[in-house]
């Protein structure tokens, strides 16, 4: 079952995709604030981190470079999910970011299904990469 460690302070989109996540048969883990999403990737050694950007104690840019200096969490692939517009996905990317979800394009407020679908497509990418790399 692949681990998933969603970081988000809103407490709605966190409980409607905790629940779309664990439905679809991901084993979920989440956390409110940065600090906290920090903690949890490191105890928990997530196969994959949805991580929102605009976060309290630590923001989603000092989680991400936090996540990518850490040798226990460097190789977590990082998926940032934010309101934030796509000009800063080129920067995300280049501080380690795998992929960019822009929340507004996701629908997240009317269902879970374009979420489920760029997810499965985000892994089914990371896997492909996991494989050349072998």
């Amino acid at each position: 079952m692949i681990k998933i460690l969603l970081v988000d302070d809103s407490k709605f989109l966190r409980l409607a995709t905790e629940r779309a996540l664990a439905r679809a048969g991901y084993e979920v883990s989440s956390a409110s604030d940065g600090e906290a999403g920090l903690r949890l990737a490191r105890e928990k050694k997530p196969d994959l981190i949805l991580l929102d950007m605009l976060l309290p104690k630590m923001s989603g840019p000092d989680v991400l470079a936090a996540l990518k200096k850490d040798p226990l969490t460097a190789s977590i692939p990082v998926v940032v999910m934010t309101g934030m517009s796509q000009k800063n996905a080129e920067r995300l990317q280049a501080d380690g970011a795998a992929a960019f979800l822009e929340k507004s394009s996701l629908g997240l407020d009317t269902g879970s299904e374009k979420l489920l679908a760029a997810l499965r497509e985000i892994l089914q990418k990371l896997s492909l990469r996991a494989h050349a790399a072998k």
